[in-house]
């Protein structure tokens, strides 16, 4: 059977797709990303180790997802091969065949009921809570001997400096890490959202969601 074509609503779609995959298999060769497509709108979500959180990626299509007798798109594939199956210069991407999904596939923050949360930090304060934490983890390992610079030590010191939160919010500074470690946190609108368990810092060209409760925040309960 044919695999499905995608078309992006224009070369720009195709280009962030890409970037964005591309992130994703930097940090992890074997990610997988789960797929769904729906109208004109495709929604990408992976999980980049050592963040602890979700990243969504949306993507506009050309025209309505079409396949065969389906109307709907739902489906884990590996992030690599996404990855080159997608051609810039056709505006198309083409499905991989589907893969078994980690247990964090199962696990999609809700598409409604999302609040905005007001008193969080601008863009600029956001960014530079992130530099600053970068600054002093590098500061703080460079500081070790020889001796003590395990991976354990290594761990200690960025579970201390990840863990802390923006201001009131309970957003753990590792949810702005992982935007910006993943290229969203740009341009000027930044919002956080909450629907239920569920927060989200959303920006023009990603989302980051984390959910609390459960280890690393991310309680792993099927959709």
């Amino acid at each position: 059977m044919t695999a499905p074509v995608l078309h992006f609503a224009d070369a720009g779609e195709g280009a962030d797709l890409a970037a964005f995959l591309g992130r994703l298999v930097h940090y992890d060769r074997a990610a997988a990303v789960r797929l769904q497509a729906g109208g004109r709108a495709l929604a990408v979500f992976g999980r980049p180790p050592s963040f602890e959180v979700l990243a969504i990626r949306t993507v506009r299509l050309l025209k309505p997802y079409e396949y065969g007798l389906d109307d709907a798109l739902d489906v884990t594939v590996s992030a690599g091969e996404l990855l080159e199956s997608i051609d810039e210069a056709a505006g198309t991407v083409r499905v991989p065949a589907s893969v078994t999904g980690p247990p964090w596939a199962g696990v999609l923050p809700p598409r409604g009921g999302w609040e905005r949360v007001s008193g969080f930090p601008e863009m600029d304060v956001v960014r530079g809570l992130v530099r600053a934490a970068v600054g002093e983890f590098k500061a703080r390992v460079e500081e070790l001997a020889p001796d003590v610079r395990s991976r354990a030590e290594l761990d200690r010191i960025g579970r201390e400096i990840w863990s802390r939160t923006i201001g009131e919010t309970g957003v753990p500074v590792r949810v702005a890490h992982a935007a910006q470690s993943l290229g969203f946190l740009r341009g000027d609108t930044l919002d956080l959202l909450k629907s239920g368990s569920w927060l989200r810092l959303r920006t023009a060209y990603g989302s980051v969601a984390l959910r609390r409760g459960g280890p690393g925040g991310l309680a792993l309960t099927p959709v």
